[in-house]
């Protein structure tokens, strides 16, 4: 089987990993910039460009010596080459195109939003997906930047059938979260606070819920929780912290179920999956799994370690555009 060193640089985490046409993991390392980027309350993109030009040798070196491998057992090397931070996508860019000229290997460059959307179909020793894609799947892209239903008809056949118009539902969440002053990545800590609240004791709003179509918007929402939160006062924020994350996080929740559902409905499928960053949100997941029961749905989420920005995926879509398509990029 060929295998396939692939980076990932297009925000904060830098990552390596080595993988095959069939979603096999064989080995895969990440570095994460929360620590750098706290103290700003998100991500300054100059600091991850340069921490990527710091990180991104040393875990090349290292996936090769994990995987037991060396340059000549690796058939070719994929990288994201887009959206991203510019700064970052340039590291991994030019430090892939320099490996692949000093190896005489193939380079392509990828999506990354479509690298997301073949992730829950990775597999490694301890995570194998509930099935393989099996033809026309609904797909739910959630992160901090983008956040979008598909019609997933095959590789490279992608339909966008609703995203949001304004903020990102991962977004959103960092917002609230900053506003509520919890730390950076504001996501994660919304999601651990809402464990010990309750979700129903604020109402906010959920924009286009009970619309047919499959667009979002969470803007509406953000603006409704300042303003909650400005009206509640510091003293009564701090007593109520888990009650707000916790419904700020149910309205997200059934925006994005209640268009996942409908999209099912719409386009008289079974088969679907959740994918990006804000995947990783247990609620989320939770509400997912419930739908999936009630529908009879085949849902596959993948693993967190697969849910955030990684390579392993950018290398599994590398892989199959490579040996599928027969495609590579001019170096």
């Amino acid at each position: 089987m060929k295998k396939y060193l692939a980076i990932e640089t297009s925000c904060d985490d830098t990552s390596v990993a080595i993988v095959d046409a069939n979603g096999w993991v064989y080995a895969m390392d990440s570095v994460t910039q929360d620590v750098s980027h706290e103290p700003f309350g998100g991500i300054v993109p100059e600091i991850a460009f340069r921490n990527h030009s710091i990180y991104l040798l040393p875990l090349v070196d290292q996936i090769l010596k994990k995987a037991n491998l060396e340059p000549k057992d690796l058939s070719g090397i994929v990288v994201t080459e887009r959206p991203g931070l510019m700064g970052s996508l340039i590291v991994g860019i030019v430090t892939a195109k320099s490996l692949a000229q000093s190896w005489n290997l193939p380079y392509l460059g990828v999506d990354h939003l479509e690298g997301h959307l073949w992730a829950p179909f990775l597999k490694d020793e301890s995570y194998q997906p509930l099935y393989e894609f099996q033809g026309p799947s609904i797909g739910l892209a959630v992160s901090g930047g983008h956040t979008s239903l598909y019609l997933i008809k095959g590789l490279g056949d992608y339909e966008v059938l609703g995203t949001t118009r304004d903020d990102a539902a991962g977004e959103a969440f960092d917002k609230f979260a900053k506003m509520l002053d919890l730390g950076f990545p504001g996501g994660r800590q919304v999601d651990e606070m809402s464990v010990e609240g309750d979700r129903n004791k604020y109402d906010f709003p959920r924009a286009m819920i009970n619309e047919e179509h499959l667009e979002m918007s969470f803007s509406g929402l953000k603006s409704s929780a300042h303003r909650l939160i400005t009206g509640l006062g510091p003293e009564k924020v701090q007593l109520e912290k888990a009650h707000l994350c916790a419904s700020f996080q149910e309205a997200i929740v059934d925006v994005l179920i209640s268009k996942m559902s409908k999209a099912f409905e719409k386009y008289n499928l079974k088969q679907g999956l959740l994918t990006g960053g804000v995947s990783a949100n247990r609620r989320l997941r939770t509400r997912l799994q419930e739908l999936s029961l009630q529908k009879g749905l085949n849902v596959v989420i993948p693993p967190l370690r697969f849910c955030t920005d990684n390579a392993a995926m950018i290398g599994y879509i590398g892989a199959l555009r490579m040996e599928k398509l027969g495609e590579k990029s001019l170096l």
